[in-house]
């Protein structure tokens, strides 16, 4: 075989294994918040909004405190004040398991542990599962959603936690007598 005979079948052979042009994919936008869960509401908070999650810590109790207010956390040398937050929305304690977590958040001069059931790590939502729906539960915590995303049959709240750091009946953490 003379040598342009065989580039010429080096060329056939290359491009008959070659993979093709890669297609133009369809790039959708996503967002991506935390999951959680309280009692049976399915929640998301942004990425931004949520510090830390941290197992349930030990307490010191605040005497004179609303009932749905746990106590005070030492978290690496910083005070959190631990909110129940199925107390706060629910008027039921949560029922502390191995599942239960706490999510830090900051806002302003505010840091606050909030007690969820549990939580499901990072979720991640296209634009177009966006609905103005939020999952029924308690009108006080449908007011801080900023409707949801849907998967499935099931919507995903999505709780603004920046407007529950500045609810007056979040920030009102004293008993009333």
């Amino acid at each position: 075989m003379n040598p342009f005979a065989l580039l010429v079948d080096i060329d056939r052979r290359s491009r008959a294994k070659a993979l093709g042009i890669p297609q133009q994919v369809e790039v959708r936008r996503t967002w991506s918040g935390i999951g959680f869960r309280l009692g049976d509401v399915h929640l998301l908070s942004a990425m931004g909004e949520v510090r830390e999650i941290l197992e349930y810590p030990s307490l010191t109790r605040v005497p004179g405190a609303q009932e749905w207010v746990r106590g005070i956390a030492n978290v690496r040398g910083n005070l959190l004040t631990i909110v129940d937050m199925n107390g706060f929305f629910f008027g039921k304690p949560t029922t502390i398991r191995n599942r239960t977590r706490v999510l830090e958040l900051r806002h302003g001069g505010l840091a606050a542990g909030l007690v969820v059931d549990e939580v499901f790590g990072m979720r991640h939502f296209f634009d177009e599962d966006k609905t103005n729906d939020k999952p029924l539960t308690e009108e006080a915590l449908m007011a801080l959603m900023n409707g949801g995303y849907r998967q499935g049959d099931r919507i995903w709240g999505e709780l603004n936690m920046y407007k529950l750091a500045e609810d007056p009946r979040f920030l009102h953490v004293a008993a009333q007598h």
